[in-house]
């Protein structure tokens, strides 16, 4: 296990939406490089880059055309080497996207596949039926017409996006390959030949891991334990544990317990196909009403979380994390339901619990979800997440002189028609311009939180949760300890009163909102979350 992931709190990335460096209205590499004193600042050491590979960009970088390559509009890979190295000066550590389930059809890999009478090498790296006419089963989507060879292929999700062939756990056609055939195995190598290029590196040039695209998805038809996969996985982790130790693997599967087993570092505590709590929290729009739980005066409980995260922290706090999110590039922004202090509340919890956290880019400052933008590069819904970051108030367009950033809020110097995605177009649009200024700001109580939790080694990722109180609709007050610390979360509208056994009263160390303590009961104010050592 990489010793730095016990103070690790993620910031990520979506490149193409952070900042522009050379005014095309893209965001790069040397854009980031720009903000790392800012991410630094926020109380941030690590940072997750959504993939900056080459790519024809038909689902926005996750069709990968060539995972040695920096995409051009990012830079290059100097551009890339050198965010490794002022990351590290920093002591900031860097995971870069890795998309091993599948590939752009524009890979070479693919384009030789498809060929007729591919070469050996390439003839079983993609799923490819054994003739035009067959559509395949299992549940998986093929393509059929699109090439010279006499079969349809697999897809993962887009039409452009090929998967690449691991195998099936129970082949039942002569075309599906056991993930133990030769060709399978090379796959997996494949992966492994670009893990390690990107590892490797001198002067502090390589990358500090990766998180793992789809991680749960790569051997087809396989049973609920995903064991056919986990096992491609735990070869990986031994390479790793081999040849890089300190690397950390990061897995988009949503179900702890099984990566955490399959030999993942940390997995997202996501819903990706089953609900496992995260929803509850801040994203649960059950029936058209929010009933998450950090919404005032709602009917959300915490035990509803609880009940589905206790179990999976159990099984896993052993051997990894579990990586709470604030949000991400394919999830509607949490602001979406919440006010800035709402918003306040649902970051105090995720940054004091057990685990590895992530911070979604704007976040900090509560940038909205915005709705009925056209879809971007296959973003579709998800679109209205990756708006350009707000650096700069709209307030600056009436200074003078104004500034040719102003129009995109700081995000780039170029004309607004040549931006990736339109800003916010909300006059009061929030800014780290403005709320730097504002000590009771989001981006404010953003960064108390996490300086707090990398100043104090008991709110770090290990596993120390103990829960004190959990109340229930009337009640719906949330109280755990962590080592030294408890910690209390009230979301409701009303002041609230609650009492469990204590030996000592602590000493307030650090507070949002009112929290007192009169004869052995717990007085907590209004949607108020307090911190007691």
């Amino acid at each position: 296990m990489p010793k730095w992931l016990e103070k690790a709190v993620f910031y990520e990335i979506y490149p193409q939406s952070f900042y522009d460096s050379n005014s095309d209205g893209i965001g790069d590499i040397p854009g980031i490089i720009e903000k790392l004193d800012y991410i630094k600042g926020l109380g941030c050491n690590a940072l997750w880059l959504n993939p900056c590979y080459d790519s024809p960009f038909k689902d926005a970088g996750y069709d990968v055309r060539d995972y040695k390559k920096v995409a051009t509009r990012y830079g290059t890979n100097e551009d890339l080497f050198r965010l490794f190295n002022e990351a590290h000066k920093r002591k900031m550590r860097v995971l870069l996207d890795m998309v091993p389930g599948h590939t752009s059809e524009e890979h070479p890999w693919f384009i030789e596949s498809r060929k007729a009478n591919p070469g050996k090498k390439n003839k079983n790296r993609y799923i490819w039926t054994n003739n035009f006419l067959s559509s395949g089963s299992d549940g998986l989507k093929f393509i059929a017409g699109e090439s010279e060879r006499d079969g349809c292929y697999c897809v993962n999700f887009f039409k452009c996006q090929p998967a690449l062939n691991y195998g099936f756990q129970n082949p039942r056609e002569k075309w599906q390959l056991p993930p133990t055939h030769p060709d399978c195995i090379a796959t997996m190598e494949a992966i492994k030949d670009i893990m390690r290029f990107w590892l490797k590196g001198d002067n502090g040039r390589g990358c500090d891991g990766f998180r793992m695209d789809m991680a749960f998805t790569l051997v087809k038809a396989e049973d609920s334990e995903r064991s056919a996969t986990s096992a491609i996985w735990r070869n990986i982790r031994k390479m790793l544990d081999t040849e890089f130790p300190e690397a950390a693997m990061v897995s988009e599967w949503g179900s702890p317990s099984q990566a955490i087993n399959a030999g993942f570092h940390a997995d997202f505590m996501l819903e990706l196909f089953e609900p496992n709590g995260y929803a509850t929290l801040f994203r649960d729009f059950e029936n058209g009403v929010d009933n998450s739980y950090f919404k005032k005066n709602s009917h959300g409980d915490i035990n509803r979380f609880l009940s589905k995260y206790l179990p999976l922290y159990d099984a896993t706090k052993k051997n990894g994390y579990i990586s709470l999110v604030t949000g991400n590039h394919d999830l509607p922004r949490a602001n979406r339901g919440l006010s800035a202090r709402e918003l306040a509340l649902a970051y105090a919890l995720i940054f004091t619990f057990p685990g590895v956290p992530f911070l979604y880019y704007g976040d900090e400052i509560g940038m909205r979800y915005i709705n009925d933008l056209p879809s971007k590069e296959g973003g579709f819904y998800r679109t209205g997440s990756r708006t350009p970051m707000q650096w700069i108030s709209k307030a600056a367009i009436t200074a003078a002189p104004i500034p040719p950033e102003a129009a995109s809020m700081g995000f780039s110097a170029a004309p607004a028609e040549q931006l990736y995605l339109p800003v916010d177009p909300d006059p009061d649009a929030p800014s780290v311009e403005i709320q730097e200024k504002d000590t009771e700001s989001l981006l404010n109580t953003v960064r108390a939180l996490l300086h707090l939790r990398q100043d104090n080694k008991d709110l770090n990722a290990k596993p120390n949760l103990e829960i004190l109180y959990a109340g229930k609709y009337s009640d719906r007050c949330f109280i755990y300890r962590r080592g030294a610390f408890i910690i209390t979360v009230n979301p409701d509208g009303k002041a609230v009163q609650v009492s469990f056994p204590i030996k000592k009263i602590p000493k307030l160390v650090y507070s949002i909102g009112t929290c007192n303590i009169d004869g052995g009961f717990y007085k907590m104010g209004p949607q108020s979350f307090s911190i007691w050592k």
